[in-house]
C-alpha cells in the first residue's frame, strides 16, 4: 500500500539520506552541506513553511518531496517553491512522483497558497514531460546563483 505523509522532526535521518541519494543521481554529492540537526532545525515537523512529504510503499521509504513556503513582493502572497522531488529507483513508474505532487497541491491549498514553484534543468526531458502531464506550465527564465561566502 501507497501513502505520503509529512516528514517529522524524527524523519530528519530519513530525509538527509534521501537528499544524499538525489546529489549523487545527479553527481552532485559533494553539494550537500545539511545534516539531521540542521534539517530539524530548519523546521521539519513544526513550521508549516518548511518541511517535506515522505512517500512509504508498504513501510518501505520510497521517495520525498521537499518545500518552502517564500513571499512574493509583486503578488503580495505566498507561494510554495518546490526544492526536491525524488522517488528511489526501485520505486519509479508507480505512480509515486505524481501521488507526491498531488499532495503537495493539497497541501498548498489547505495552507491558503495558490501557486507552486520549482526549477527543473532544461535537458531532463522526462521531468518536463511529467510535470506537463500534471499540468504545470513551464516558462523559460534564466537562473543565477551567487555565492557570497
Amino acid at each position: 500500500m501507497t501513502s505520503i505523509r509529512r516528514a517529522t522532526a524524527e524523519d530528519a535521518a530519513v530525509v538527509l539520506e534521501l537528499i544524499e541519494e538525489l546529489a549523487e543521481h545527479h553527481g552532485q554529492a559533494e553539494h550537500v552541506r545539511t545534516d539531521e540537526d540542521s534539517l530539524v532545525a530548519a523546521g521539519f515537523g513544526d513550521d508549516p513553511g518548511v518541511g517535506a512529504l515522505i512517500a512509504e510503499v508498504d513501510g518501505i521509504v520510497a521517495g520525498f518531496l521537499s518545500y518552502t513556503v517564500c513571499y512574493s513582493i509583486w503578488s503580495a502572497a505566498d507561494f510554495m517553491l518546490i526544492d526536491d522531488v525524488y522517488v528511489r529507483n526501485d520505486f519509479r513508474g508507480d505512480g509515486l512522483g505524481e501521488a507526491l505532487m498531488r499532495e503537495l497541491q493539497q497541501t498548498c491549498k489547505a495552507l491558503g497558497l495558490s501557486r507552486i514553484k520549482w526549477e527543473v534543468e532544461p535537458d531532463n526531458a522526462a521531468a518536463i514531460r511529467f510535470y506537463e502531464r500534471l499540468g504545470a506550465t513551464g516558462y523559460d527564465k534564466r537562473l543565477f546563483r551567487w555565492n557570497v561566502e
